[in-house]
C-alpha cells in the first residue's frame, strides 16, 4: 500500500454511483478557456478528481495517464483532469509534466461538490478537508459506468480499463 494513500471514511464517498447520469459541468479549463460536460455528449470521458498540482501521488497519476493518453484516444475517450487549483498552476504542471488533456481549474468547488469529491481525509495522522481522489467514467450519454474511489495512481490507466470491463 502506498504511503500516499487515504485513509477514508464510508461518509467521504461519493453518493455518485453506476448507472447515475453524471451531474453536468461547466468549468474553465488551464488557458481560461469554457469546458463543459455536454461538449463531450458521444464521447466516453474519464474524469479524474485529484488533490494537488505537482504532488507524488496526483503526478504519477497524471503521468500514467499521459503515457497511455494515445491509446485510451484510439479507444474513443477523452481524459479530464479537475482540481481546486489555479490555472496558472495548471499551466505549470502540464507544462512540467506534458500533459496532454485539459485540466479544469475548480477553485470554487462547484464541479468538487457536484460530485461529492470533498470530504475528511486522514493523511499520515492529520485529519483535513479536501478533495477525494475519485475517477468517474462517463459513456457518451452521460451515464456514469464506473466510479473508482481507490485510484491506483502508478497504474489507473489499466485500472480504467480493467474496469470497463
Amino acid at each position: 500500500m502506498s504511503i500516499f494513500k487515504n485513509i477514508l471514511k464510508d461518509k467521504d464517498q461519493t453518493h455518485l454511483k453506476e448507472g447515475d447520469k453524471a451531474p453536468d459541468f461547466s468549468g474553465i479549463d488551464q488557458d481560461g478557456k469554457p469546458i463543459a460536460l455536454r461538449d463531450f455528449t458521444g464521447k466516453k470521458v474519464v474524469l479524474y478528481f485529484y488533490p494537488k498540482d505537482d504532488t507524488a501521488g496526483c503526478t504519477a497519476e497524471s503521468c500514467n495517464l499521459r503515457d497511455n493518453y494515445a491509446g485510451l484516444k484510439q479507444r474513443g475517450i477523452e481524459i479530464i483532469g479537475v482540481s481546486a487549483d489555479d490555472e496558472k498552476s495548471h499551466q505549470k504542471f502540464i507544462k512540467k509534466y506534458s500533459l496532454p488533456f485539459r485540466l479544469i481549474s475548480d477553485t470554487d468547488k462547484k464541479v468538487i461538490n457536484a460530485y461529492g469529491v470533498w470530504g475528511e481525509k486522514t493523511v499520515f495522522g492529520k485529519t483535513y478537508d479536501g478533495i477525494l481522489r475519485t475517477t468517474f467514467v462517463i459513456n457518451e450519454r452521460g451515464i456514469i459506468e464506473k466510479v473508482f474511489t481507490k485510484v491506483d495512481t502508478g497504474n489507473h490507466t489499466q485500472q480504467i480499463l480493467e474496469g470497463m470491463g
